[in-house]
């Protein structure tokens, strides 16, 4: 009953981040980007996030997965609803403080600003937090081997693939105010 009900909650905290990212990204398009770094991994690993986070959505519809179930007591799927909580609150937020200088790819955009006011004030790369969170959540909530890991397995390697290539490019664009600004904050988890 209760791995039905953590379908349940997952689908609408699923459907509410959704509903964040199209809101955050609506905007990002309107500038021209003047510094484009994308390689093929990147595009690749974006690719294997966005069938990271669909398979749990063919767990939740559909029986094909069942046999990868296994159990855990309820509360570790709580803890899970509360921690995607808190991964949507955090895309959000990420999304707001950054406005039109959000891009899904390595690049810089025209009038590109360096922000580290918000939830920038605390962490450089709040969004990759967000998505490790809402991989870690996946796995608490959904008990099963294949739909439950599926976002934390490619998640985790872009954002351990991506994040050296993206200061490099945040330090090259903004120089000595960015390395000011990394020994302020941590990179996923704020400093204490």
């Amino acid at each position: 009953m209760f791995n039905s009900l953590f379908k349940i909650v997952y689908f609408v905290e699923f459907l509410l981040i959704s509903v964040v990212r199209k809101a955050g990204t609506a905007k990002y398009r309107e500038l021209k980007t003047i510094l484009d770094r994308k390689t093929l991994i990147d595009i690749v690993f974006l690719a294997l996030n966005g069938i990271g986070m669909l398979i749990p959505i063919v767990y939740v519809f559909s029986s094909v997965l069942d046999f990868a179930n296994y159990y855990l007591p309820n509360w570790i799927g709580w803890v899970g609803v509360i921690l995607f909580g808190f991964a949507i609150w955090l895309l959000w937020r990420t999304h707001v403080d950054l406005g039109k200088n959000w891009t899904p790819i390595l690049a810089i955009r025209d009038g590109h600003k360096l922000v580290t006011e918000g939830v920038f004030k605390y962490i450089r790369h709040p969004m990759y937090a967000s998505h490790i969170l809402w991989a870690i959540a996946q796995a608490l909530i959904l008990h099963n081997w294949i739909a439950g890991y599926s976002f934390l397995v490619f998640c985790v390697p872009q954002y351990l693939l991506r994040v050296n290539s993206e200061e490099d490019m945040m330090l090259e664009q903004f120089g000595e105010e960015y390395r000011e600004y990394m020994q302020r904050t941590g990179r996923i988890i704020p400093r204490l």
